[in-house]
């Protein structure tokens, strides 16, 4: 439930259009709703900006199902689903009109909002192994209001590659730069923006990579300033935190 839906009930009332009695049910409803295996959070939209996301993996094609039921009765616009199988995928597509991408893994269940945001969140690649968390990123970014702009496969091995964009790079709002194997993409990127850069290590790369942990150490090691970074593959808190900052200022809920 949004701020605006409150508010909506209130001048209602206001109104005599709704009594005080049918008020109180409607937003008695509203905190959470119980449905047994999951506590469906339908004012987190009212508090943080943005609705709440079902992460998929480890729950059953059902239970997806049933939280996205859930969110939308509560007056949830878009359901944003990351992490999910193909499986659930298509057990929630014959329910509800699921857009898929096989490739990150990430469903939606409703329209993309038009963006609202202040300017452009950039999302870069070092590599075309790197797009899927990438994708989760952009995706998730796109469903949170943003324009996105995707730049892949720019990598420090052919630096020109990256250096080709560097207007895209220095007129971004806020830069997600995605890179597994030495993660040294957030550096350089980095020492070009003026704008934050979210590092995001991925899972990608030999042995001594140690499943992202070097790109992990190496990206909090960054002497760019403005550079920060979320955990391993974890594309959607990447866009997330672009999200709140595209829109600050923007005079939309998710600044306020």
């Amino acid at each position: 439930m949004k701020k605006q839906d409150v508010l909506q009930i209130l001048r209602e009332v206001e109104r005599g259009s709704v009594s005080a009695e049918e008020a109180f049910t409607r937003l008695k409803l509203a905190p959470f709703e119980d449905i047994g295996f999951a506590k469906v959070d339908h004012h987190r939209e009212m508090r943080q900006g943005v609705a709440e996301v079902i992460y998929g993996q480890g729950k059953t094609p059902e239970q997806i199902a049933k939280i996205s039921e859930t969110l939308l009765r509560g007056g949830d616009r878009v359901v944003l689903i990351t992490r999910m199988s193909p499986e659930a995928a298509a057990y929630v597509g014959e329910k509800f009109p699921l857009v898929y991408d096989s490739l990150s893994k990430v469903g939606r269940i409703g329209d993309m909002p038009e963006p609202d945001g202040v300017g452009t969140v950039l999302v870069a690649t070092g590599g075309t192994t790197d797009i899927p968390v990438a994708e989760e990123a952009a995706l998730t970014a796109e469903a949170l209001g943003n324009r996105v702009k995707r730049l892949y496969d720019v990598g420090v091995s052919g630096i020109h590659r990256l250096l080709d964009h560097a207007e895209d790079i220095m007129t971004a709002r806020v830069i997600v730069a995605v890179a597994g194997m030495e993660g040294a993409l957030p550096s350089v990127i980095g020492g070009l923006a003026d704008c934050p850069v979210i590092a995001v290590p991925t899972s990608v790369g030999y042995g001594a990579s140690f499943g992202g942990v070097a790109a992990l150490l190496a990206m909090l090691n960054s002497c760019a300033s403005g550079v920060s970074v979320v955990n391993i593959d974890n594309g959607f808190g990447a866009a997330y935190q672009a999200s709140l900052i595209n829109h600050l200022s923007a005079g939309t809920p998710r600044a306020r």
